[in-house]
Parts: structure tokens; sequence; C-alpha cells
């Protein structure tokens, strides 16, 4: 896969929420679809869930455009980078579950 067909989103509800966090969803999603052909993008959504019962909450929705089926993770966290980085952390997991899995057809039904 070449860098062009690799699509990547990114959505923030939060003010002010700067370029670091693009820049390290992005870069961790190209390296995990990196030399595959299974995954052709991602996407990240962050929100704020600050309210009357949920003080300084915030939640980060990673999706990875994969093939046949896309794979998702919802983390809440007190601030955005540690939601942002326990969604990525489960995609990945998922990833290379999946690869695993897939690569080794012996061992399905």
């Amino acid at each position: 896969m070449s860098e062009l067909d690799f699509q990547f989103e990114f959505h923030s509800e939060i003010p002010n929420s700067g370029n670091e966090l693009i820049v390290e969803a992005e870069g961790r999603l190209r390296q995990l679809a990196l030399g595959h052909s299974d995954m052709i993008g991602g996407s990240v959504a962050l929100e704020e869930l600050t309210g009357d019962t949920t003080p300084h909450r915030y939640q980060a929705r990673v999706v990875a455009y994969m093939r046949p089926d896309n794979l998702a993770a919802v983390e809440k966290g007190e601030t955005a980078v540690e939601a942002l980085k326990g969604a990525l952390n489960a995609v990945e997991r998922q990833v290379r579950e999946r690869r695993e899995k897939l690569g080794k057809p012996w061992q399905q039904p």
C-alpha cells in the first residue's frame, strides 16, 4: 500500500486540542497499516463529556478501516491524551489479534 492509499480523518469537539493529538493518532494508525494491505484508513473522534455528572472527562473513538470488517474502540479518560492513547492501544491490539487469527487459516472453522 502506498502512502496515498491510506485515508485519515480527525474530528475534535475539544477547543484548542492542538496538532499533537492529530500527529499521534495519524502516526500510530499509519504505522499499523505499514506493510499490510488489509487496512485502508482510520478515523479518530474526540469529545469532551464534561457535564454535571462527569466533570473533566473525555472520550476518544478510533476506527480502523479494514477488510473485511472495520474495527473500533472507544475509551474515556481524565484527559484527551489519555482517552486517545487508550483507544489507539485497543485498536492496535484488535488489529494484531485479527491478523494473527487470519494468518492461521487451519484453525478456523
